[in-house]
């Protein structure tokens, strides 16, 4: 199963790889924008193992978040 969680891009470096810092909440990844080249600053982005694959909007990110958080609760509750 793959799964490609939602950032933002905070910073773009426009070389061969186009690489850009994305946020995941306080943590901060060093990530591939070769796939998203319209995505800048700001922007929002689905990521999976260290590569952007696509853009979305602010309110398809946050759906996206709150739905791995669901999940997340989910899996500590029958930890429990």
């Amino acid at each position: 199963m793959c799964l490609g969680v939602p950032g933002q891009i905070l910073d773009v470096v426009e070389s061969p790889l186009r690489l850009g810092r994305v946020a995941f909440g306080s943590t901060i990844k060093e990530i591939s924008l070769a796939c998203v080249p319209d995505a800048g600053p700001g922007a929002w982005v689905v990521v999976h193992a260290g590569l952007a694959l696509d853009q979305l909007d602010e309110a398809e990110a946050m759906h996206m978040l709150e739905c791995l958080n669901a999940l997340a609760e989910g899996v500590e509750q029958e930890e429990a």
